[in-house]
């Protein structure tokens, strides 16, 4: 697949599966329902690189950067994304996660030694303001639901940027996508699983086709073949100007979001989402592909 068929792929399952993971709950914990999800996806995506006769063998020290980039990327990051969703609308977790290409950008920085044009830094100040103008309090969710849902947000955007880095690394270092993800999804859902055995949260199941169905297509396409897509354009152009895919997800997220989940809109939403897609718009194009050294 070329450049732009990888980003429209990431963009357009990524957009819808925001809403989606809203029909995971109910009966389900939404700690187990992500090793639900990364289990599935981890088994079907080994079974596909076993077929196509592509090795799963990696060293230990690879393991150690799989186990690292699974737990970031497939654990924390969507622990603090599906409990977020349960206290904000999956659109405005949207808008919050754009955020990712601001931060893959000061990653890339901090980590990598990346320049950064002075452009990127108004970028960076857009975007801030924009969360800072969509997370206001008194536009109709509760303080303490929208606190909360807001450190999760964060959180879970965070420990994205962190495995984005780590994947780009992991790739430069000649793990390929397809299987490093078949391992590191693997991984992501035994981190979440030994949380939940240690919080106490019952594996429990839920058999409906409401469930079945979202936990299919998060598996299939917002799991291997978005993340699958999305990883590779990480390797081929790093992964701060890969983060242009965040730009336009929350346009379907809040689309979405109106639609099915009734989101409210006010003014700060409104300008809040158009200052943070902005921001990233300002900081992307002053990316340059980075340096990495091996470590």
């Amino acid at each position: 697949m070329n450049d732009l068929s990888l980003y429209l792929v990431s963009v357009l399952i990524w957009g819808s599966t925001w809403i989606a993971i809203t029909f995971q709950y109910g009966r389900v914990a939404p700690e187990v329902s992500v090793v639900y999800r990364f289990a599935l996806a981890a088994l079907l995506l080994a079974a596909w690189c076993l077929l196509r006769g592509l090795k799963l063998r990696f060293t230990r020290r690879e393991h150690g950067w799989l186990a690292l980039q699974g737990a970031l990327m497939f654990g924390i990051n969507y622990v603090c994304v599906y409990l977020a969703e349960q206290r904000i609308p999956s659109g405005l977790m949207a808008v919050i996660f754009s955020l990712l290409a601001i931060l893959n950008l000061l990653g890339a920085r901090l980590f990598f030694g990346t320049p950064v044009a002075r452009k990127a830094l108004a970028g960076v100040a857009l975007g801030i303001a924009g969360v800072g103008l969509v997370c206001l309090p008194g536009t109709g969710y509760g303080a303490g639901s929208l606190q909360a849902g807001l450190g999760l947000a964060l959180g879970g955007t965070v420990a994205a940027s962190l495995s984005n880095l780590v994947s780009q690394r992991n790739q430069r270092h000649g793990i390929p996508v397809m299987q490093g993800n078949a391992v590191s999804m693997a991984y992501g859902a035994a981190f979440v699983a030994l949380y939940c055995a240690l919080a106490g949260r019952s594996f429990t199941f839920d058999a409906s086709l409401h469930y079945l169905g979202s936990l299919a297509f998060l598996s299939v396409f917002g799991s291997i073949l978005a993340f699958g897509a999305y990883l590779t354009l990480v390797g081929r152009i790093g992964a701060g100007r890969a983060g242009y895919a965040m730009v336009a997800i929350p346009v379907v997220a809040l689309a979405l979001s109106t639609a099915m989940e009734g989101l409210r809109w006010h003014w700060g939403l409104a300008l809040g989402a158009a200052l943070c897609l902005a921001g990233n718009l300002l900081v992307l194009p002053g990316t340059r592909r980075p340096r990495l050294a091996r470590a």
